[in-house]
């Protein structure tokens, strides 16, 4: 019988393992249940207590490499961590493809992160605009006492913007803090920075600081990728011109584009999540940038170049760090950095937008030829046949058989294992 409340005071003050046992009595959950939980792969217990609240367990996700990945004249393995079916295998299909033409090249606009601070209660904002400005000195030395480490190194403050927002209940003065976090993905520093600048900048106006904290939006960390794709190596012209009009649906079509740009961040992400980088930052500012037009539309580019081979462009925001957080503190994060070779966040976001194209020219070229289920459904088979409750050599017999019908459904997968095991 499960709890009638969630209120179960001192959770937080509990070990794992204590926490594990009291949401098990509240929840219900049987021994097996609480075996499994107790189980927590390769973080243990006493790491992962330290990176969020209240832990009691850990939720493994497939780790995959993908290969075949020609990055700027460099083979790199690219470790992803996901648990969809046919993502890991569509980047190296793709990946495959366009190493007769020389693979993935990339650039990186650089590392800068924005801060923002939120000024309010001043009838003259532009009369306060020019106050912060001609305070650029001052902003510059609070923001190189927060954190010399980083100046050190050969970041730190860069330099302001500030903006006038019409908001709802008078204007907003919103100062922009550019900071250059080099390897790091910098919320932590940009965030500081803006709490010791805050104060400063109300006395300065007379006015009120209210917000201060990063943007996600990070459009001075743009990520760059290109790729070309020869007629030879997709199946021929009809092939790209599937591709082209594709891409054009996703272009003028916001209901298309959150689709397409899915299959962007499908790659994207598992990276992201497999070297312990944010997320949810990541793919917040993707769809910040994809809107930046004023309609949402495709993170990709796709063309026919002067020989009419296909070519493919990517450009997005991409804060990831190799210092800080979970880069660091998850074991498998850091053996993923290493299996990749990423020596610096720029390269590491190189890599990542490389593995966006790759996986939007394979759900392209899937789209335009044989429809994006028969490949995704193929690989999605071995997860129905596990989920009816086969195993060893029966996943893949069932799975192969629920191919060969078509019919990669949970039913017809229990009549196959029932006839496999002669019940």
């Amino acid at each position: 019988m499960t709890t009638t409340t969630s209120r179960i005071p001192g959770l937080h003050k509990l070990s794992p393992a204590e926490r594990l046992e009291r949401v098990a009595k509240a929840a219900g959950l049987g021994a097996d249940a609480v075996a499994h939980m107790r189980n927590t792969g390769n973080l243990d217990s006493a790491t992962a207590d330290s990176m969020i609240e209240n832990v009691i367990g850990t939720m493994n996700v497939p780790l995959g490499v993908a290969t075949n990945m020609l990055i700027d004249g460099r083979d790199v393995l690219v470790p992803m961590a996901t648990e969809e079916s046919s993502v890991v295998a569509a980047v190296c299909n793709a990946a495959r493809q366009c190493r007769s033409t020389g693979g993935f090249t990339t650039a990186m606009s650089g590392a800068q992160m924005i801060a923002q601070v939120q000024l309010v209660g001043v009838s003259n904002p532009e009369f306060a605009r020019l106050q912060i400005l001609e305070h650029f000195a001052d902003i510059k030395a609070l923001c190189d006492e927060t954190d010399p480490v980083l100046l050190k190194h050969g970041g730190g403050f860069h330099d302001i913007e500030v903006r006038i927002l019409p908001g709802r209940t008078g204007p907003m003065v919103i100062t922009h803090l550019i900071v250059d976090t080099r390897d790091a993905m910098g919320a932590n520093a940009v965030n500081s920075m803006a709490e010791a600048v805050a104060p400063r900048i109300a006395e300065w106006t007379g006015g009120r600081t209210y917000l201060r904290i990063l943007s996600n939006l990070a459009d001075r960390r743009l990520a760059r990728a290109r790729a070309t794709w020869s007629l030879d190596d997709i199946g021929g012209a009809e092939v790209r011109d599937g591709i082209l009009a594709a891409f054009d649906f996703a272009d003028i079509d916001p209901y298309r584009a959150a689709t397409h740009n899915k299959g962007v961040m499908n790659g994207v992400s598992a990276v992201v999540l497999a070297t312990g980088n944010d997320t949810r930052a990541v793919e917040a500012g993707a769809h910040a940038y994809a809107a930046r037009s004023g309609q949402y539309r495709s993170l990709t580019q796709w063309e026919a170049d002067a020989d009419g081979n296909l070519t493919g462009t990517i450009e997005m925001p991409l804060a990831v760090g190799l210092i800080g957080g979970a880069t660091r503190s998850h074991p498998t994060a850091r053996i993923a950095l290493d299996i990749m070779g990423a020596q610096t966040a720029e390269r590491l976001a190189c890599t990542i937008a490389a593995v966006g194209l790759a996986q939007n020219f394979a759900a392209l070229k899937a789209l335009a030829t044989t429809g994006i289920q028969k490949g995704h459904m193929a690989l999605h088979a071995k997860n129905i046949a596990v989920m009816v409750g086969a195993a060893g050599e029966e996943i893949d017999k069932v799975a192969r058989e629920l191919v060969a019908q078509g019919k990669v459904r949970v039913d017809v997968a229990e009549a196959i294992l029932n006839d496999l095991r002669g019940q």
